[in-house]
């Protein structure tokens, strides 16, 4: 999800008269006043973070919040490098081309291909590197799914404890007491907070909760149901936001130092994250907003490809991991979807992916143990069915390989 609000260009005409020039100085000295009242008031970033924001692509705002680092081990697990080739062209607008020419077309920023937890394509445009961290926006939400296991498998936590015992302070029972860690897992909460991209409506629905100050305040007051839960399921990013403050709850820690603990630690992710805030020394936001290599990303599809285990070692517990794997009752928009994990079209349940808004993805084929991470500046939700169309087509390609070689499909 994101803000990306587009502002007017300044433009100022030169006038004569000194009593006009300073007419407008005032003015524009009380409007700048009024608006950082406003932003004040109305607790979001100031005039000038939301003016970078409204410009800047979706890569870059992640140093625009506050964050928490997520610690990595001193020691990073070996992802070795070994390329060969890849699918080299692929179906994109009903004609064949360069997959080249595709990334390009997505405004891809890197691209890494992952067979058997081998490296065999990695490119990242140029003024990024191996190196860069990159924003997950709502990749983020399958991560707060990984650490809900890892919560249910421990007995902190279960899928059909209501919300309303679990965060007292939310204080609406008519509406968190109807609601359960299942239904926000499965996107079937009911909660009314639209899924909101519009640049023209920058303080509703989700917008709204990714500029506040304040994100247990916001969903406290946004205690509305659209529809009783359970019944449907619509994507709201609310819902893993509820999700991230009942694991801080009831693990005793902010979300950063639990993913540190429970994941980026044991997986032995090469660098550091962070994770943005509402404010600083606030609440991360569960919803989006991880920044972190596209090689620590790729980890994450290995772990979930390897049935939860990294290194050897079990890290997410396998009943999870099946449970990610098995399409939820309800669909999700018209998709398959299951604890915060989508299921592409067309695919099986050994096909599943983290997506996030303008284009980021980790694509888990674990069939052919691809893993394939694709971090974008494209647009809002353009081209999903058409990108995972292509990444199938590249682990399809793959395993067919591996088959032509000598191995058997599906196995290394």
């Amino acid at each position: 999800m994101s803000l990306s609000p587009t502002l007017p260009e300044p433009s100022l005409r030169m006038k004569p008269a000194r009593r006009w020039l300073a007419g407008t100085a005032i003015g524009a000295a009380l409007a700048a006043g009024c608006a950082w009242a406003v932003t004040a008031v109305i607790d979001v970033p100031d005039p000038v973070t939301l003016a970078v924001l409204a410009v800047v692509e979706p890569s870059a705002v992640g140093t625009w919040f506050p964050s928490r680092v997520v610690q990595a081990p001193a020691q990073a697990s070996a992802l070795p490098f070994r390329p060969r080739p890849i699918l080299d062209r692929v179906d994109w607008k009903g004609r064949a081309v360069p997959l080249a020419t595709m990334l390009e077309a997505t405004h891809t920023n890197a691209f890494l291909v992952v067979q058997d937890n081998v490296v065999v394509h990695e490119w990242h445009r140029r003024g990024t590197g191996p190196a860069t961290l990159f924003p997950s926006w709502s990749v983020a939400k399958s991560v707060v799914s990984l650490l809900v296991g890892s919560a249910v498998a421990r007995g902190k936590l279960s899928e059909t404890d209501r919300v309303s015992d679990l965060l007292p302070e939310l204080r609406s029972a008519a509406v968190f007491g109807k609601i359960t860690v299942r239904n926000l897992l499965d996107m079937t909460s009911g909660l009314a907070v639209p899924e909101n991209y519009d640049p023209r409506h920058p303080l509703t629905g989700t917008a709204g909760m990714y500029l506040t100050r304040d994100i247990t305040a916001f969903v406290r007051d946004h205690a509305q149901l659209a529809f009783k839960p359970g019944s449907e399921g619509r994507y709201r990013s609310i819902d893993t936001e509820v999700l991230g403050l009942i694991l801080a709850r009831v693990e005793g820690k902010p979300l950063a130092d639990l993913l540190s603990e429970r994941i980026w630690k044991p997986m032995g992710a090469q660098a550091e994250a962070t994770w943005n805030l509402d404010r600083t020394g606030g609440v991360e936001k569960a919803f989006c907003c991880i920044n972190a290599t596209a090689r620590d990303f790729a980890r994450l599809g290995l772990l979930v490809a390897d049935q939860g285990r990294a290194g050897g070692t079990r890290i997410v517990p396998a009943r999870w991991i099946e449970r990610i794997a098995t399409p939820a009752r309800r669909t999700v928009d018209g998709w398959q979807y299951s604890a915060q994990w989508w299921h592409a079209p067309g695919g099986d349940d050994d096909d599943i992916s983290a997506i996030g808004v303008y284009g980021q993805y980790v694509y888990v084929n674990r069939s052919t143990g691809t893993v394939i991470v694709k971090l974008s500046d494209h647009g809002a939700e353009q081209d999903e069915r058409e990108t995972l169309a292509v990444m199938q087509a590249i682990a399809t390609d793959l395993d067919a390989g591996r088959t032509r070689a000598g191995g058997e499909p599906g196995r290394p």
